[in-house]
């Protein structure tokens, strides 16, 4: 089936984040959004029509996980990044951050315990250590001309007695980096070093386009210290039904975490959500194939775009995600000329750069999933607006 991402859909007035909140967050309406972390493409009609018959029964009471869900997230992880589990190693719960909050809690005992993040990354992974009331340790990657690195050694130094975890944020939003296997295996090695626990957000693992490899696959021992967050969310368009998934392979670590779940409620599952998560693994193969196409497509065009009209805008071209890490310093403007700029006068709205940590002071993050037209559209106010 040829899936059309050309198709332009209209998705304003449809309580839509990225284009119905554009005045309550950025202060104008007349915005065209390229920012929240969602694609303006329709959602495949293979997901869509298993909804629309769950919907004919008119009930939508209590569900539970069935058996073929969990058999359709197993096959998917083996057959898409040869990634091996068991029924016994997963745990649904309702979105990837509410889980990586429980994780927070679970893996901590005192206020003053460290959960290391590695900066520039999606703001709630930031966040969301401080709402628990925990330390938070900033590891800030290396910037080696746009293509960023993870700096071992200030990770290391920075590393004490009540350091309990690290968040691997992989594939990277927003640097969109597919972290290598030797880059994964020293991680690894270094919390195993120091008995600290890995956190891995890999919601983004299927919109790749080089090999991506999860961390809990490389070794047993790396798997025993992982626990794994997933979701069909971001691959198939289908966030909103907060639907994901964590596998951890150490039965301790991952009771210790539905402890907490279960104490939060994060295990009760939206029923389109179950419905359409299972459609997605059974049937997502050729869209996603077809969705990086579409994508890298669009990256190589937004690379060429800007290198003709307004070459003082720099991003190194991301090896996965749909999101682009734009550096506008040689603007010569400060961060905050910058954004009024993206506002007033390009009239776009992207992710602040700031919101990512204080390294991304001059960066601004843009959304390339959406039609090429609008794409074009967007990249011409910004390039001419500079």
């Amino acid at each position: 089936m040829k899936f059309n991402f050309d198709e332009k859909i209209d998705r304003k007035n449809t309580n839509c984040e990225k284009h119905d909140a554009l005045k309550k967050v950025f202060g104008y309406e007349d915005l065209q959004g390229m920012w929240v972390a969602d694609m303006d493409f329709k959602t495949p009609d293979f997901i869509n029509e298993k909804i629309q018959k769950a919907a004919s029964n008119s009930l939508y009471g209590y569900s539970f996980q069935s058996d073929e869900l969990i058999d359709s997230i197993i096959n998917w992880q083996k057959d898409r990044h040869n990634f091996h589990i068991k029924k016994e190693e997963l745990f649904l719960t309702n979105g990837v951050v509410p889980s990586y909050s429980a994780c927070i809690e679970a893996l901590c005992d005192e206020d003053d315990d460290e959960i290391i993040v590695q900066t520039p990354v999606y703001p709630p992974l930031i966040k969301f250590v401080e709402l628990n009331n925990k330390k938070l340790v900033l590891n800030e990657l290396i910037n080696d001309n746009g293509y960023y690195k993870i700096d071992f050694e200030d990770l290391e130094r920075k590393i004490t007695k009540k350091t309990k975890a690290l968040c691997l944020c992989s594939p990277h939003n927003p640097v969109g980096r597919v972290w290598s296997k030797d880059e994964l295996l020293k991680l690894g090695s270094i919390c195993l070093k120091h008995n600290i626990k890995i956190i891995s957000d890999e919601i983004h693992s299927d919109i790749t386009f080089k090999k991506f490899i999860p961390i809990a696959s490389i070794s047993e021992e790396i798997a025993n210290i992982t626990i794994t967050l997933n979701s069909a969310g971001k691959s198939f368009n289908i966030a909103g039904l907060n639907s994901s998934y964590v596998i951890c392979k150490n039965k301790a670590l991952l009771n210790r975490f539905k402890k907490v779940a279960k104490k939060r409620q994060i295990n009760s599952i939206n029923y389109f959500g179950l419905v359409a998560t299972k459609a997605a693994y059974e049937n997502g193969g050729s869209f996603i194939n077809q969705l990086n196409e579409y994508l890298l497509q669009n990256i190589k065009f937004t690379e060429d775009y800007i290198k003709e009209h307004n070459p003082k805008i720099k991003f190194y071209k991301p090896e996965a995600t749909y999101l682009i890490w734009l550096d506008f310093r040689e603007t010569n403007l400060n961060h905050e000329e910058i954004k009024q700029t993206l506002l007033t006068k390009a009239k776009v709205g992207l992710n602040d750069g700031v919101s990512f940590g204080n390294i991304g002071k001059g960066f601004f993050r843009l959304n390339v999933a959406l039609d090429r037209k609008s794409l074009e559209k967007g990249l011409s106010k910004i390039c001419y607006a500079f």
